[in-house]
């Protein structure tokens, strides 16, 4: 196996075009890789589509933020889709005074069409948001007697990613629910750069204990170097 670079998260950045599409791991910061994030809102980068499962949590009172709270602060995505804001009051007034154009998705339909986009599927039939504002300019497709909604997969230019264990060749092994999103991100984007915990040689990692194959790792970062 060839071993993967091993970058800085701001080396790693900078390979991030503006005006791309960017996914995120985590649920509500709960599996985003902060140093990445970090080294993001530093490079000032702008005009990002977002893909995250949230806009993170932010809290103005107590000057606290965490996943990518920080960089809705910092105005970095002109284009969110996601499926919760409502622990982010910036994300809210940004989409409420237009300055942000937001998405909103059901959190499983979000899921399964990142999970379609790196099958390399055109797309799946679910009922969720039938006869809602989520059905709007939609195809509905009806089976059965029953009204189906036609989804679209959704792929990404860059997947930031965290996992806890990762060998030199790119094969990641997340921690418990910090898994998440982070899995299905690997598969659907161009590019992965993952963000680790701890780095082991090829062969430490149990065969089975492998949740993303290094195949879809483009780069490591690890946050102890």
């Amino acid at each position: 196996m060839v071993k993967k670079e091993i970058l800085t998260a701001a080396q790693a950045v900078e390979l991030i075009s503006e005006g791309s599409t960017v996914m995120v791991g985590g649920f509500m910061g709960c599996g985003s890789p902060p140093a990445l994030l970090k080294a993001l809102r530093e490079s000032g980068k702008k005009e990002l589509t977002l893909v995250c499962n949230d806009c993170g949590w932010y809290n103005p009172d107590q000057g606290k933020e965490t996943g990518v709270a920080g960089n809705v602060l910092d105005k970095q995505f002109s284009r969110v889709i996601t499926s919760h804001i409502g622990l982010n009051s910036e994300m809210q007034r940004q989409m409420v005074a237009g300055e942000t154009e937001v998405e909103l998705v059901p959190q499983g339909t979000l899921a399964e069409r990142i999970r379609t986009a790196g099958c390399g599927l055109g797309g799946f039939l679910t009922p969720t948001g039938v006869g809602t504002e989520v059905e709007e300019g939609k195809q509905v497709i009806e089976l059965d007697g029953v009204k189906y909604l036609l989804e679209r997969p959704l792929g990404g230019a860059v997947a930031l990613i965290h996992a806890h264990r990762a060998d030199t060749a790119g094969n990641l092994w997340y921690a418990r629910s910090e898994r998440n999103f982070g899995a299905l991100m690997a598969m659907a984007c161009d590019m992965v750069i993952a963000e680790v915990d701890e780095i082991v040689e090829i062969g430490e990692l149990e065969p089975e204990a492998v949740v993303t194959p290094s195949i879809f790792v483009k780069k490591l970062v690890y946050t102890a170097a």
